[in-house]
């Protein structure tokens, strides 16, 4: 029998959740609670659509033309996004990532029920080498860990095995979903500036208010045709530490979260994804787009240096 194109399918279960980690971009392709999908899904014969759960290693989003000047030179990235001349997403989404650990939980998928309580993990490596564009060595570590109680928890680790300082910055790219088109349903970001773009979508200035405007998503408005593309930042912290976004239409209710390493949370409404607006596109990032050519918000990874990000998806009721 052929193994699917994704490669190996790394498969957890705890209490009511279920997911599924690729070998190809230690990427998330399935995550449900008691059977329904917490994020948009695709198959295991099929490539991540629209970024569907990939990790974008060592930069999120956009590099505008592709390049940037970092350590005296200049450097330019091949452009993976033809139609606007970026490069995006990172260099390791479509790569293969290997499995150091596999606790993948009480049952596995297809088995028995799972256990009521319990906890499972996979934990992924990946040895990104220099190239002509990002001439920089990074060894990666991705950790995904499902609690019966609380849900997924991803942890992201970046250590400079290189000899020189590494521009670095990193993000997620899951599509929350409460199975039904999110025009009808509420969102809720505690943020305070949002980030305009020109036509590219690349940043075309300095952050701005939120209030009063579509962007201000704090009081959980109806989304309807809110068309939102855009990095928020100014993030509004719980004690701990954490952001939330919420998810939340008929009687189901999902909520990503993010640590501090994690000063920005991209929103896409999903327009332009293979079935539109039928999930969101809830981004925590460590930099906003084209920090590799502003410095923005940009990592300074010094040799021998390493960088933690941790977020969580979990399903709430109303």
């Amino acid at each position: 029998m052929s193994e699917s194109i994704t490669g190996e399918q790394f498969a957890l279960s705890a209490g009511p959740y279920q997911a599924i980690i690729t070998e190809s971009g230690a990427s998330l392709r399935e995550l449900t609670h008691d059977g329904l999908p917490l994020v948009l899904s695709h198959g295991a014969d099929e490539p991540a659509p629209a970024a569907f759960g990939h990790l974008l290693i060592p930069w999120p989003n956009r590099v505008d033309h592709g390049r940037y000047d970092y350590g005296g030179a200049s450097h330019q990235l091949d452009i993976s996004e033809p139609a606007r001349d970026c490069a995006i997403h990172g260099l390791v989404r479509w790569a293969p990532w290997r499995a150091a650990e596999h606790e993948p939980g009480p049952f596995p998928v297809g088995g028995r029920p799972p256990a009521p309580h319990g906890t499972a993990r996979v934990r992924l490596t990946h040895r990104l080498l220099a190239t002509a564009g990002y001439p920089f060595r990074l060894d990666l570590e991705a950790e995904y860990s499902l609690d019966a109680a609380d849900g997924l928890r991803v942890r992201i680790t970046a250590r400079n095995s290189g000899a020189v300082t590494a521009p670095y910055g990193h993000g997620s790219h899951p599509y929350l979903t409460v199975g039904e088109p999110i025009d009808a349903c509420r969102v809720t970001l505690g943020a305070d500036r949002y980030v305009p773009v020109d036509e590219r979508m690349v940043p075309s200035g300095p952050s701005l208010d939120v209030t009063g405007g579509k962007y201000d998503l704090r009081a959980g408005p109806l989304l309807s045709d809110r068309v939102i593309d855009n990095a928020f930042t100014d993030l509004n912290r719980e004690g701990d530490g954490r952001v939330w976004v919420t998810l939340a239409g008929g009687a189901r209710t999902v909520r990503l979260w993010a640590d501090e390493a994690h000063p920005w949370m991209m929103i896409y409404t999903a327009d332009n994804a293979p079935s539109p607006r039928e999930g969101l596109g809830v981004e925590p990032m460590t930099c906003p787009p084209n920090a590799f050519a502003t410095g923005e918000g940009l990592v300074h990874l010094e040799p021998g240096a390493e960088y933690t990000g941790t977020y969580g998806i979990q399903a709430a009721a109303l």
